[in-house]
C-alpha cells in the first residue's frame, strides 16, 4: 500500500483517485472548491461516468478513498503526490500551468520526508523541470523527486482505461522514484501491462504526441470523406477497409462533425505553440486545426442543402455532448453548429440524455426525447452517437416531422435504408453508388476446417 494525495477532483483527477485507491492504496483526493466536496462527501459525482460512482462508494466505504479541502492537511500524510489539475489553454491558446505551480508551491511548503510529485495533468515538456524548480526554491532542504504519469482516459470509458490500459507512461530520472510508480501499478502486472519506463520530459511528450496524431487520422478521415461525397464513395466502407491493415488500424477512423471534449482541441493546440515557443513550424497539426474548423461548418451545409435556405425551418438537434456516455460539452460541435444554424435562421429543437441545457446555447427548445425534438421539424440532425439514436423509429419520426429529412453527422444509418421510409438523407461521405448488391462493403470471412482466413473485402455478397 502507498499513500496518496491527488490533488484536484475534475475528470481526470477523481477517476486517478478512485482507481488507484482500488488497487488497495490510502488515497486522499483534495480539492479548494467546497461546493464539489460537499457533493462528493454526500457520495454524488459531479460529473457523469459510467461507473465511477460505484468505485467511489465502495472505496470510500472500505476506508481507502477520502476526501479533503486542505493540501497542508493531505501532503504530509502521504508518499506521492499527483497533481492533477486543470490545464487549460490561455488566449494565445498556451497551456495555463497557474494551477501546476501553485499546488507544486503548496507541496513544497508542507511535505515531510521523502516525497514523489507526479504531474497527471497534460502538461507541456518542461514542466517537470518547472516544478523541481519551484520545490528546490521554496524547499531547498527537501527531498522530492519529480514524475511525469499522463493520464490516456477516454471520457465514457474511463475507468476501463484506468484498470486496462494499453500501457502505463511513468517518467522519472531516479530508480527510487521509478520503484515507488511500478509498485503502485503492480496490479496492472498480472494483466502484463507495458509499462514505459522512460524520462520526464518523453513522458510529457508522449502524452501530446498521442492526443496530436489522433487528432490527425480524425481530421484526416474527415478529408476522406469530404472527398467521398464529390467522387461518390463511401467512407464507412473506405474506412473499415483501412482499417483491416494493421499499420493503419480501424480506431478514429469515423468521419463525423469533427473532434471535440477537453483534449484533443486543447493539446493540439498547445503542440504548436510548444514548436513555435522553439521556432518550428507544425505544418501537419496546423492543418488539422483548420480541418476541424471547417468540418463543423460542412454540416451546417449538409443541412442547407437537404432544406434549402434555413431560414423558417425546424431542426431537431439530436446529442449535444461532444461524445457519448459523457456530461462533457467543452468544445462540443453542438456549440459551433448551433449558433450557425440559429444565425442562418433556424428555429432548434434539441435533446440530449443527460445535458438539459447549456449556458451559451440560447433561444433552443429543450425536449424530452428525440420524438418530441423531431415534432413540427424540418430535419432531424443526429450530431452525437448516443445508443438511444441508433435505432430509432423512423416511421413514427416521419409522422411528426414537417418534412422527412435526416442529417447523420455520425454515420449511424445506412443510406438505403433511411430512404426507404421516405427520408431525405446526408450523411458524411455516404455518396456511394446504390444497388451493387455489396455497395455496403461486406466483409467476407471463409473458414476452411478449423483455419479461418484472415478478413477481406470482397465483391461478394457475404452468408
Amino acid at each position: 500500500m502507498v499513500n496518496i494525495t491527488v490533488v484536484g477532483t475534475g475528470y481526470v483527477g477523481l477517476v486517478t483517485g478512485a482507481c488507484l485507491a482500488d488497487f488497495g492504496n490510502r488515497v486522499i483526493c483534495v480539492d479548494n472548491d467546497p461546493r464539489k466536496l460537499t457533493t462528493l462527501k454526500r457520495g454524488e459525482i459531479p460529473f457523469y461516468e459510467p461507473g465511477l460512482k460505484e468505485l467511489v462508494e465502495m472505496n470510500r466505504a472500505r476506508e481507502r478513498l477520502v476526501f479533503c479541502g486542505d493540501v497542508a492537511e493531505a501532503v504530509p500524510q502521504s508518499d506521492v503526490v499527483f497533481i492533477a489539475v486543470g490545464t487549460p489553454p490561455d488566449e494565445q491558446g498556451h497551456a495555463d500551468l497557474r494551477y501546476v505551480r501553485e499546488v507544486a508551491a503548496a507541496i513544497a511548503d508542507h511535505a515531510k520526508g521523502y516525497t514523489i510529485v507526479v504531474t497527471k495533468s497534460t502538461v507541456p515538456t518542461g514542466t517537470g523541470k518547472l516544478v523541481e524548480s519551484i520545490l528546490q526554491e521554496r524547499r531547498p532542504d527537501g527531498e522530492f523527486d519529480v514524475v511525469s504519469n499522463p493520464e490516456f482516459l477516454r471520457e465514457g470509458s474511463a475507468i476501463g482505461d484506468f484498470m486496462r490500459p494499453d500501457r502505463v507512461v511513468i517518467g522519472a530520472s531516479s530508480e527510487r522514484a521509478m520503484d515507488v510508480m511500478e509498485q503502485i501499478y503492480r496490479p496492472l502486472y498480472l494483466l502484463r501491462t507495458p509499462i514505459v519506463r522512460t524520462t520526464v520530459a518523453n513522458a510529457e511528450m508522449i502524452k501530446y504526441a498521442s492526443n496530436a496524431f489522433l487528432a490527425l487520422k480524425i481530421s484526416y478521415i474527415n478529408e476522406i470523406a469530404n472527398l467521398c461525397d464529390f467522387v461518390g464513395a463511401d467512407v464507412a466502407v473506405v474506412a473499415r477497409a483501412m482499417g483491416l491493415d494493421g499499420r493503419i488500424s480501424d480506431k478514429f477512423l469515423h468521419a463525423g462533425p469533427g473532434y471535440g471534449g477537453s483534449c484533443f482541441p486543447k493539446d493540439t493546440l498547445a503542440l504548436t505553440h510548444i514548436a513555435e515557443k522553439v521556432g518550428y513550424k507544425f505544418r501537419t497539426l496546423e492543418a488539422v486545426l483548420e480541418v476541424n474548423r471547417l468540418q463543423q461548418q460542412r454540416m451546417v451545409e449538409k443541412a442547407r442543402n437537404l432544406l434549402g435556405e434555413l431560414g423558417g425551418k425546424t431542426i431537431a438537434v439530436l446529442g449535444i455532448t461532444f461524445k457519448p456516455n459523457t456530461d462533457d460539452v467543452r468544445e462540443a460541435p453542438s456549440l459551433t453548429i448551433i449558433p450557425e444554424l440559429r444565425r442562418q435562421g433556424a428555429t432548434i429543437r434539441a435533446h440530449d440524455p443527460v445535458v438539459k441545457d447549456v449556458p451559451g446555447l440560447t433561444d433552443v427548445t429543450w425536449c424530452s426525447d428525440a420524438y418530441d425534438a423531431a415534432r413540427g421539424a424540418d430535419c432531424v440532425l443526429l450530431l452525437t452517437e448516443w445508443n438511444e439514436y441508433r435505432n430509432l423509429e423512423f416511421g413514427r419520426l416521419k409522422e411528426t416531422m414537417r418534412r422527412p429529412a435526416l442529417v447523420d453527422c455520425r454515420n449511424v444509418y445506412e443510406p438505403r435504408e433511411v430512404r426507404k421510409h421516405g427520408f431525405d438523407y446526408a450523411g458524411v461521405g455516404r455518396s456511394y453508388e446504390a444497388g451493387a448488391p455489396w455497395a455496403m462493403g461486406d466483409v467476407l470471412v471463409r473458414e476452411s476446417g478449423d483455419a479461418v482466413e484472415r478478413p477481406s473485402v470482397t465483391t461478394e455478397k457475404s452468408g
